[in-house]
């Protein structure tokens, strides 16, 4: 059983109807107790920061978010799901701590003359982590939807899955042993999105 956390976020019902198609076992919860004999975690996320921080702190969520990575079951960040697991955000002057799953802080992209500032629509994937199982099947520099103004500055490069370049170059994607997280939505991402959620429901079988 895969289970998509419920914290509020406007996009949990794209992300639903997406990983049903690839063919998941879905549960969608609120409450933290669902994750203990989950396969998979996914936590989609639009918005601030701080917001989905809040939200799962309400909800009890954080800890056992923590707790269930640290077990090696399967994760899944998605948009700002991947920049909670970093350790702060300079989104609003934000206070909040994130999860701190990866070394790291969440930033804006720099104005330039030119450069549409949040980055909304399709952009590129130049896949550096060739071995990350979430990208079997899927040609580099495929296309995929993004919708943000911030992004994470990994600490260890090491991570990094995918580049993308809009103002500068950014990590789009990251993996770290059980832990996968996108900047981009793949449940936006047509075809190479889907290719993408259904090679994480597989390694979750």
């Amino acid at each position: 059983m895969i289970v998509l956390l419920d914290y509020g976020s406007g996009n949990l019902r794209s992300v639903e109807k997406a990983l049903r198609r690839v063919g998941a076992d879905l549960l969608v919860t609120t409450r933290p107790e669902s994750l203990r004999d989950a396969r998979a975690v996914v936590l989609p996320g639009v918005g601030a920061f701080d917001d989905c921080i809040s939200a799962m702190q309400r909800q009890e969520l954080l800890g056992a978010v923590k707790d269930f990575i640290r077990s090696g079951r399967l994760f899944l960040g998605i948009c700002v799901g991947y920049q909670a697991l970093f350790e702060r955000s300079e989104e609003f002057n934000s206070c909040a701590h994130g999860l701190g799953i990866f070394g790291g802080r969440v930033v804006r992209f720099t104005k330039q003359p030119g450069l549409k500032i949040p980055q909304i629509g399709w952009n590129q994937l130049e896949i550096v982590r060739p071995d990350c199982p979430l990208y079997a099947g899927i040609p580099n520099g495929s296309h995929v939807y993004f919708v943000h103004s911030f992004y994470p500055q990994p600490t260890d490069a090491g991570i990094v899955a995918t580049h993308t370049e809009y103002g500068a170059t950014f990590a789009s994607s990251v993996w770290r042993d059980n832990v996968f997280a996108t900047q981009f939505h793949p449940e936006k991402s047509q075809t190479v999105g889907l290719r993408l959620l259904k090679n994480f429901v597989s390694l979750a079988v």
